[in-house]
């Protein structure tokens, strides 16, 4: 009975040293997060650098709503103004485009 605790006792101060190197381990990458690698005295900040402010100020407000628009929303008669309007500048590009292709283009080939 006494040779089973010793082999038990043995694995489970084993399986403790484990746990203490990987706390250990553990706690490097994570105090990583609480300092900025720039504070730090060895590696310090560029040359050129501008000076951090004092107060790094407030959080932006995500939750407030923006004014309301001065001007209404286009009405469908206008949009589709526009958009005829846009798609005829289109076909004109388009067009002179195709016209100044076909002039830069060889004589022979079409």
């Amino acid at each position: 009975m006494r040779i089973i605790e010793q082999r038990f006792a043995g694995s489970f101060r084993r399986s403790k040293v484990w746990f203490v190197a990987g706390a250990i381990l553990a706690t490097i990458p994570l105090s990583g997060c609480s300092t900025s690698v720039a504070d730090l005295p060895i590696v310090g900040v560029p040359e050129g650098a501008p000076k951090r402010p004092k107060d790094p100020g407030a959080f932006p407000a995500v939750h407030d709503l923006p004014a309301p628009r001065e001007q209404t929303a286009l009405d469908p008669a206008e949009q589709a103004r526009i958009e005829s309007e846009l798609a005829a500048a289109r076909d004109r590009q388009a067009a002179a485009a195709a016209a100044a292709n076909a002039a830069s283009a060889p004589p022979g080939k079409k």
